[in-house]
């Protein structure tokens, strides 16, 4: 019961921070999409909001991994992650993207974009190691990021505001539906 409480609080975040409401019923959980857009019948209503749906599935993914452990090199679940095969695995997941190994070669695909325009799924890069594009996460809202970190920690969602993070941020870029770079 626990852990499928814990993913129905993971579903309605990722509902929340992608401008869906969520409201639980009495057989579990409902969401309701506000996007405005109309589609025709001709349009198929996933293709005409793939974006948005795939934001979704990409956090789901990735929050439902939080506490996985670190491990340099890494890229399962089952053997832990670092930061690229964190990013590389969720987006593998949720949207059958191949992205390259290795932040620094991840930063270099997709539509950058300014912090202040930032969406859930967009990727964002920080200078952890003394070089640019060093760490990679994925922004989740309001100013978090979800990455695996470091040795000895796991999966976890950041404030991007704090001190440590905001010193050390080095973009961020936007991987569109339709692009497979690998």
């Amino acid at each position: 019961m626990a852990k499928f409480t814990y993913y129905n609080y993971l579903v309605c975040l990722v509902l929340a921070l992608t401008s869906a409401s969520c409201a639980a019923s009495p057989n579990g959980l409902t969401s309701t999409n506000t996007l405005t857009e109309k589609s025709t019948p001709a349009e198929p209503v996933e293709t005409h909001h793939a974006w948005p749906e795939r934001a979704r599935e990409v956090l789901v993914s990735a929050l439902s991994l939080t506490g996985i452990t670190y491990k340099y090199g890494g890229t399962s679940p089952e053997t832990g992650f670092d930061c690229s095969g964190f990013v590389r695995y969720v987006y593998q997941q949720a949207t059958n993207l191949s992205l390259p190994h290795g932040a620094k070669a991840i930063s270099q695909i997709g539509k950058s974009v300014s912090k202040s325009d930032l969406q859930p799924g967009d990727l964002v890069f920080f200078n952890t190691l003394k070089s640019t594009f060093s760490h990679v996460g994925i922004y989740v809202g309001n100013n978090r990021f979800i990455h695996s970190p470091s040795s000895g920690g796991g999966v976890r969602v950041d404030d991007m505001q704090t001190s440590y993070w905001s010193k050390r941020f080095n973009g961020a870029q936007r991987i569109e539906p339709d692009q497979d770079k690998n």
